[in-house]
């Protein structure tokens, strides 16, 4: 099998990586890809946000299995465009992906199929969300979500009135998220811990994957502004096989039949953020492709070849035999730039990836990261993660941060308590 990853962060990373050791791959190709990636696939340079550009390298390369890592393209309709022209995909098409695309769309879809989610208004205008604000109807903290695709960042948790109304000011006014801004959700804001959880579907049923916990403030102690993702670890201690049981009757399944009833069949990954309150499950968001940095945690986890069954399911014939697991138990450390949700330098040698990268119970994926001559740079606002493996959590922590620690670049930031969720919920 002929198989391109479209992306370039830690969770295409971990995807090539995972691929390149399966029977059934002949040959990866990322697109755009990074400087990690080359070492288990060839490079395209071809931008993920490129459709048109993407199902034309497809077709002259004869590929026979295209997998999309981010969500950008998926909302630019690239599973419908290579639906259209024969070429097997695994990722939902646009309509479908609006399920993460559109906060709004997202929730009503939720009211309609009843699946567990907090209360919540929709809002076109500033006046009206002001107006929810000032009202209190859903109490404080407030929950003030941008409509659109904002890269993780278009959420607020405000403590009170003057805080919603500032965030609701920055995102509608303001314009701090672009047009992701234009409408906003307001939400109650819901209590209890919170996971991630994954599935794999087909258009007519999932295979639960594995749950995790991901860290998005980027600070210690869950401090600061949300990012993209801090670190992870897999598998939670708080989603047993009762709850998972439950995650999928209650929340998985029904969105799966959901779409497919409102004529949006779902094939691809399916990324349920939740939070388990004293009422069970509720929906924080979906994403409609792996978790960054979720994806570089789970996918090590799993022990079956993955390959076959991503293509079984771009093609609408999932079978019932759920995925094998390795006993282990996972933690990603991400390493970021200076200044990261903002903007900081780039360009910035990276030192002592090699040395990390052979030690035993580690491995190093890359995001953020380009090739200058003989070095490794920095290139984006996460630059690495690395995820330590050991028999239990506190084997994990240490693996991960023995690696992290043989990594250096000017600035890198990182957090020192991921994994630590895992220590005291057991």
């Amino acid at each position: 099998m002929k198989v391109l990853v479209v992306g370039s962060g830690g969770r295409e990373h971990a995807l090539a990586w995972k691929l390149a050791s399966e029977p059934a791959v002949r040959e990866i190709i990322c697109a755009p890809g990074n400087a990690g990636m080359a070492d288990v696939a060839r490079i395209a340079d071809i931008s993920a946000g490129d459709p048109s550009g993407l199902a034309a390298f497809a077709e002259r390369e004869a590929i026979d299995l295209t997998i999309v890592g981010p969500e950008l393209p998926l909302d630019r309709g690239i599973a419908d465009l290579f639906m259209s022209r024969g070429l097997r995909i695994f990722g939902p098409s646009r309509a479908a992906a609006q399920l993460e695309c559109s906060k709004v769309f997202a929730k009503a879809f939720m009211a309609r199929q009843g699946i567990p989610t907090a209360r919540y208004r929709a809002c076109d205008t500033l006046v009206a969300a002001q107006a929810i604000v000032a009202s209190g109807e859903l109490g404080f903290p407030l929950v003030v979500k941008a409509d659109g695709l904002a890269a993780g960042k278009g959420v607020v948790v405000a403590p009170d009135r003057e805080s919603a109304d500032l965030a609701v000011r920055a995102a509608m006014e303001e314009r701090q998220f672009g047009d992701a801004g234009s409408r906003v959700v307001l939400e109650e804001c819901l209590v209890g811990p919170e996971v991630s959880f994954f599935a794999i579907c087909d258009g007519t049923r999932a295979t639960a994957l594995m749950s995790a916990q991901d860290h998005k403030r980027v600070f210690d102690g869950d401090d600061g502004p949300n990012t993209g993702g801090m670190g992870a670890f897999t598998p939670s201690s708080l989603v047993d096989d009762a709850m998972q049981v439950r995650i999928m009757r209650e929340i998985i399944d029904p969105v799966v039949t959901g779409l497919g009833r409102e004529g949006h069949p779902y094939r691809g990954f399916l990324y349920a953020g939740l939070m388990l309150t004293c009422n069970g499950p509720q929906v924080i968001e979906f994403n409609v492709r792996f978790g960054d940095p979720e994806a570089q945690v789970v996918i090590p986890m799993i022990a079956d070849d993955l390959a076959p069954r991503l293509a079984a399911a771009a093609d609408g014939r999932l079978d019932d035999a759920p995925l094998g697991f390795r006993p282990e138990r996972h933690v990603g450390v991400v390493l970021a730039s200076q200044g990261y949700p903002a903007s900081g330098p780039l360009g910035l040698p990276i030192a002592g990836l090699e040395t990390a990268g052979r030690l035993d119970n580690v491995l190093v994926f890359h995001a953020g990261t380009a090739r200058r001559g003989n070095q490794i740079v920095t290139a984006g606002g996460r630059v690495l993660t690395v995820v330590g493996r050991g028999t239990t959590y506190e084997d994990a922590i240490s693996h991960a941060y023995a690696g992290v620690a043989k990594i250096s670049f000017d600035g890198m930031h990182y957090r020192r308590d991921i994994g630590q969720k895992a220590l005291e919920s057991r």
